[in-house]
């Protein structure tokens, strides 16, 4: 059975028979198969000759927690195995860090450098095109599979594993550093905040001593002070003692004249005086009283008194005043003054500081930590040189060519198929076409056909 479609053509109108056009098409299939070869041969050839590029990975795991333990053990630091894998994805996502790779290595970057650009766009071009970083999903942060990844693509002749294993240590050795760095910066604050606590120590001690010295002084004078008055005052009193005694034995003195008592007599043998002395007689007197001074005589009593006037010192008459020589002698020199002021290494006396000092001494053996063995990440796998380039997929562009080629030879044909049936229906005259004899040839096909031959 024949399919039939009506194709106005301008003015002119023709039937087109499907199978007719498939034969034709068909008949024409060494125009086909040349096209299709064509392109086929234009495609494998291109896929040869155009510069093949390559792709290398490599995946970073979180590193093992007995590798961070000297880290996260100086309780200054804390990083935790999954938070180092993340901080060394981020330098390998940093730009800084990029650029900084590329400058430090531009003999391996030789082949992405563009005449007429500076430095930094041909860096563009290869960070934007070439490298690419695969984060680990943040939903499955928990999950024991957390990886980073890291995918390079590169043409031939650049040695993208040399490239690629490069940058992954450059970026760890770029963190390893930044992380020494932060570490030295919060030991070294926290060594100034320590010595700043011993400093206010050692200011408080001082000024503690100052207010102890100035404490022990003001008492000593202060003892001074009332020893002095004391001594002044009992001199005083020892003074108006002596004059009250010269006073009494003044007027004992004028009773014991007018009495005419030369000698020390006592009341009876005063009275017996009158009497005749009897040689063997001897009498004994006891008496509760005091017998007034005049009954000393008037000898004993000029003399008493002459001892007082010619004498310059009263201090040997009172004991307290040898006991208040002797006080004012020792509040001559404090010896915790002298003590404290004669202290060589005060730090010792400094309360309260122990445990800064131990707290010094342990940061700095964490500031002494060697960082050149802290493994921040556990490279799972490193980049290795690829067997076969990802680009290009030469059977794919060879057969996606030859699919092409084969399309346009179809057309090619069709196009012709249809040239030639529009050019027989312009030349044939209307008339003489409703005048045709049936049994005449029919069909736009055998005239195509004709027109072939």
């Amino acid at each position: 059975m024949n399919s039939k479609s009506r194709i106005p053509a301008g003015n002119p109108s023709f039937e087109v028979d499907l199978f007719t056009l498939f034969q034709a098409v068909w008949n024409k299939k060494s125009i086909i198969i040349a096209t299709s070869a064509l392109c086929g041969i234009a495609a494998l050839g291109y896929a040869y000759f155009v510069t093949p590029e390559y792709q290398v990975s490599s995946i970073l795991r979180p590193a093992a927690i007995n590798e961070l333990d000297a880290l996260n053990r100086s309780g200054v630091y804390t990083l935790p195995p999954k938070e180092a894998l993340l901080k060394v994805g981020s330098s390998l996502e940093s730009y800084e860090t990029r650029l900084s790779f590329f400058k430090a290595n531009q003999a391996l970057f030789s082949q992405f450098k563009r005449p007429g650009r500076t430095l930094e766009q041909s860096f563009e071009d290869f960070n934007r095109d070439s490298l690419k970083l695969i984060l680990p999903d943040p939903t499955k942060a928990d999950s024991l599979n957390v990886s980073i990844g890291l995918e390079l693509n590169y043409p031939k002749g650049v040695d993208g594993v040399q490239i690629l294993n490069g940058f992954v240590d450059h970026a760890i050795t770029a963190e390893r550093d930044q992380i020494s760095a932060d570490l030295k910066v919060i030991v070294n604050n926290r060594l100034t905040e320590l010595k700043g606590k011993i400093d206010a120590a050692r200011s408080n001690y001082e000024t503690e001593k100052q207010a102890r010295i100035a404490t022990l002084l003001e008492t000593d004078n202060l003892k001074r002070a009332q020893l002095q008055d004391e001594l002044k005052a009992l001199r005083q009193q020892l003074k108006t003692g002596r004059m009250d005694r010269m006073a009494q034995l003044s007027e004992a003195i004028g009773i014991a004249k007018a009495l005419g008592i030369q000698k020390p007599t006592t009341p009876s043998a005063l009275g017996d005086s009158a009497r005749p002395a009897d040689s063997s007689l001897m009498r004994t007197e006891i008496n509760n009283q005091q017998i007034p001074l005049y009954f000393l005589g008037v000898e004993a009593l000029e003399a008493e008194r002459a001892a007082l006037k010619n004498r310059s010192n009263d201090d040997f008459t009172e004991n307290r005043i040898a006991q208040i020589a002797r006080e004012l002698l020792l509040l001559q020199s404090n010896r915790e003054v002298e003590v404290l002021k004669l202290r060589q290494n005060e730090d010792l006396f400094l309360s309260g500081v122990e445990p800064l000092r131990a707290e010094i001494v342990r940061l700095g053996g964490v500031s002494n930590l060697d960082f050149t063995n802290l493994k921040l990440v556990s490279i799972d796998r490193k980049a290795l040189e690829p067997v076969a380039p990802i680009k290009p997929k030469k059977a794919l562009i060879t057969l996606l060519g030859l699919v092409l080629g084969a399309l346009f030879g179809i057309l090619i044909v069709i196009a012709k198929y249809f040239v030639a049936q529009r050019r027989d229906g312009l030349q044939q005259p209307l008339s003489v076409q409703s005048r045709r004899d049936p049994t005449e040839t029919t069909g736009a096909g055998n005239l195509l056909q004709k027109d072939l031959r």
